[in-house]
């Protein structure tokens, strides 16, 4: 980007040529003919260029955005994206009441757990549909939209999801890894549209998934994972369901509870809370999802 500055005694800054505009043309929303017509009328009305495209009606305000992310390196997805869910909010609609709601809670942990050099955290809810997957998926983009080196492990052995969130590969997982056929990092997938973002999906479908998660290899592979990640979220099954929940959680020291509005009952709650409670493993915080 040239930029022509002038001091402040002798006149104000100038910008002879702007990146933003760049950006928007090399998405195909502008070309080099409305790029000069918005720089005219941004210099006659003194408006911010990407105002200025707005108020010619050359640019929407989803193409705007877009380019506004890119020029700021704030990692989001573009609309015509088909590889990611839809479900995935925080890539998709950064401005998002939700997807706010997603960053006031990465302020939390960041504060309350990963502040303390602590990199890993299950998120679990005590029933399915609850929204225990979704919100770990958005809550793993949050961070690494925030430049943290963010891997999200689906431990969900029974019924994983995460692969089919973020579009990618589900042959080889957490599985293989368990049962020692393969490392950890050798099957850890980078999510192409966020440059810090990895997901471990679950890998093939196990028998017997409790065992598995009992065994020296889990916590190995959470240990070796720990020291190229800066934070680590694990989407585990619902803990009434069955016990996996409680060793992924006591395996990773802490956790963040999910239930959903009118649908999670007190007992269940006061239930699950119970369970986290005897595997020693402690509670962050509490999410309610609509």
């Amino acid at each position: 980007m040239d930029i022509a500055v002038k001091n402040r005694i002798d006149g104000p800054l100038t910008i002879s040529h702007t990146r933003l505009g760049e950006l928007l043309i090399s998405v195909g929303a502008l070309g080099p003919a409305e790029l000069d017509q918005v720089l005219a009328f941004q210099a006659k009305t003194g408006m911010r260029f990407g105002d200025a495209a707005l108020a010619l009606k050359l640019v929407t305000p989803t193409e705007l955005q877009q380019a506004l992310a890119r020029q700021f390196e704030y990692p989001v997805v573009a609309p015509n994206n088909t590889a990611l869910s839809r479900k995935l909010v925080t890539a998709f609609r950064p401005s998002d009441a939700y997807s706010e709601d997603l960053r006031t809670l990465r302020s939390q942990l960041l504060m309350r757990w990963f502040g303390e050099h602590l990199s890993t955290l299950a998120v679990t809810a005590p029933h399915r549909n609850a929204g225990c997957s979704v919100l770990a998926a958005n809550l793993a983009v949050c961070f690494a939209q925030l430049g943290e080196r963010t891997l999200l492990v689906d431990a969900d052995l029974r019924n994983p999801v995460q692969h089919e969130l973020f579009g990618i590969d589900a042959e080889y997982g957490l599985s293989e890894v368990l049962q020692n056929r393969c490392a950890a990092l050798e099957v850890v997938q980078r999510v192409a549209a966020f440059p810090t973002l990895s997901v471990l999906t679950a890998g093939t479908v196990a028998p017997n998934p409790q065992e598995l998660l009992s065994r020296l290899p889990f916590r190995h592979a959470l240990d070796q994972l720990a020291g190229h990640f800066d934070v680590i979220l694990i989407d585990s099954p619902p803990l009434l369901e069955c016990a996996d929940a409680q060793i992924i959680a006591a395996r990773a020291g802490g956790c963040v509870f999910v239930a959903k509005r009118h649908r999670t009952t007190a007992a269940q709650a006061i239930r699950a809370k119970t369970l986290l409670t005897e595997s020693t493993s402690h509670i962050v915080g509490s999410v309610i999802t609509d």
